[in-house]
């Protein structure tokens, strides 16, 4: 009995291996992605930035790179942040030809103090997105400007 179950176990395995192997035919191969081009064919420089410590009223900037690392054009449909305090700006009209390079410019506006982490979703060519992060820290900044220091009166006498 032991050794029954020990084959079926077996050769349960081996079937699930052997499916996750697979390829989908499709009826047209000539222009369809695979996935693992997909994933390819948008790069960053980096997928995070960290600001560190930001003065509170001070809006901050950062810019992403994309290179299009396809054969194929490829076109950011809409860029999409986690809240109304970051704001992305791309040329929403260009086509990035295989090969070439763009640029995101990601602004966060340091109202609120405290740590921050906010996420940025790049949507391109219909169906594909990346994911990126700015993150940081809030100081406040004082209400009032520093106390006025009359000992330095006697060091210009």
């Amino acid at each position: 009995m032991k050794q029954l179950i020990t084959c079926l176990s077996a050769l349960c395995l081996v079937s699930l291996v052997h499916a996750q192997t697979g390829t989908v035919p499709t009826a047209d191969t000539k222009n369809v992605l695979t996935i693992a081009q997909a994933d390819e064919m948008l790069t960053l420089k980096e997928t995070e930035f960290d600001f560190g410590k930001i003065p509170q009223g001070k809006p901050v900037t950062h810019v992403f790179e994309i290179t299009n690392k396809s054969n194929v054009p490829l076109k950011i449909n809409n860029i999409n942040t986690s809240c109304g305090c970051t704001t992305p700006e791309w040329e929403k009209d260009k086509t990035i030809a295989p090969g070439e390079k763009t640029k995101v410019t990601v602004g966060y506006n340091a109202a609120a103090e405290g740590p921050f982490t906010k996420f940025i979703t790049v949507t391109y060519n219909d169906t594909q997105s990346k994911q990126l992060t700015i993150k940081g820290e809030v100081w406040k900044t004082p209400g009032s400007s520093a106390p006025e220091n009359k000992g330095v009166n006697d060091l210009k006498n």
